[in-house]
């Protein structure tokens, strides 16, 4: 929507730049608190609407302290995956549209909570469980390609997990708004596989589902809102890249055939040969290559490329190197080589 982009052009300024980083900062602390202290989240940090409304409006900002896991094994990896998230979204869609994706969900959290509160009477304590499931959804969309090592060891795209993950919040909303209703052997079964809480828990059943739905109204409403043809120049090169990815350079008959009429015309001259010369060596270039292993599409169809924002320059890396190399600066670019426009 064409307001969205005068709003990212304008306040595009007083975004956060690394936002993950301080939420992942954040999470941390939540993680050391609840590993001395449980109790202190519940009593002053959680997302209680009574409370927020009897003056404790610091709960609208501390619920999101919330780790991500209570597992002292798995906290490093949950808060390194995020942070990785994080980053990816805010270099795909720019500080601003992060900022905004990640704050509405926390607002719409906190007006759920507060609304159902005051309509119902019902103190639904949300926590941001759903939140980060959403994030990852996001993620999905700019990386559906991507893979993940399931359990360590299973390769996986992160595109399947995605439509898990959908799969999950569809089940969470529809049956935790249905429990009531539902046999307990169903019951069973979906509390078994993490859908609903244990069977009588009619309460905590509602939270799930509210904070699922809530954090499902977030992706939707921020993708049908930040829909413009009106991009940023980091944008498009996501964009282009996730094309090309998919198109692929030898993909196009008609651009081959071209380029083989014109190769084959202009050898009939000097400088025909010379442009056939020329022809035949772009014909040979690959549409993709990696700046720092020089790795192509043609070293492997599961190859993902994309263009890094941060580096002076349209450098592409694959999917190996494209967070960990060290970002190109007007300083360092005479010693960077294997450029893919340099060919």
């Amino acid at each position: 929507m064409k307001w969205f982009s005068k709003l990212e052009r304008k306040y595009s300024k007083y975004a956060i730049k690394n936002l993950m980083f301080y939420i992942i900062a954040l999470y941390a602390f939540g993680f050391i608190i609840n590993l001395f202290y449980p109790i202190v989240y519940v009593e002053y940090f959680s997302l209680n609407a009574e409370m927020i409304l009897h003056g404790q409006v610091w709960r609208i900002i501390t619920f999101i302290i919330q780790p991500t896991t209570t597992s002292v094994i798995f906290i490093f990896f949950s808060l390194y995956l995020y942070y990785m998230i994080g980053t990816v979204l805010e270099r795909a869609w720019g500080a601003f549209r992060f900022n905004v994706y990640f704050f509405m969900g926390v607002i719409l959290h906190v007006l759920a909570a507060i609304l159902i509160y005051l309509v119902f009477g019902v103190n639904l304590q949300l926590n941001t469980y759903y939140l980060n499931m959403a994030l990852f959804m996001a993620f999905a969309t700019v990386q559906p390609d991507m893979q993940l090592l399931l359990f360590f060891f299973i390769p996986i795209k992160i595109k399947w997990l995605a439509y898990l993950d959908a799969a999950f919040f569809i089940a969470t909303i529809v049956f935790g708004y249905l429990t009531p209703w539902l046999p307990t052997n169903i019951w069973l079964g979906l509390s078994s596989i993490g859908v609903l809480p244990a069977p009588g828990y009619v309460y905590s059943a509602y939270v799930l589902a509210t904070a699922a739905l809530v954090s499902m109204l977030n992706f939707i409403v921020f993708f049908l809102i930040s829909r413009s043809n009106q991009k940023t120049k980091t944008q498009k090169r996501y964009s282009q890249a996730m094309k090309d990815n998919y198109k692929g350079f030898g993909g196009s008959t008609k651009q081959n055939n071209q380029a083989g009429t014109s190769s084959t015309n202009s050898t009939n001259s000097t400088s025909g040969t010379s442009d056939a010369n020329v022809t035949n060596k772009y014909h040979k270039i690959t549409k993709h290559k990696c700046a720092v292993c020089g790795k192509t599409e043609n070293d492997g169809d599961d190859l993902i490329f994309r263009f890094c924002s941060k580096c002076e320059g349209n450098y592409e890396y694959c999917s190996e190197h494209l967070y960990t190399h060290k970002h190109v600066t007007n300083e360092t670019k005479e010693n960077v080589s294997n450029f893919p426009n340099n060919n």
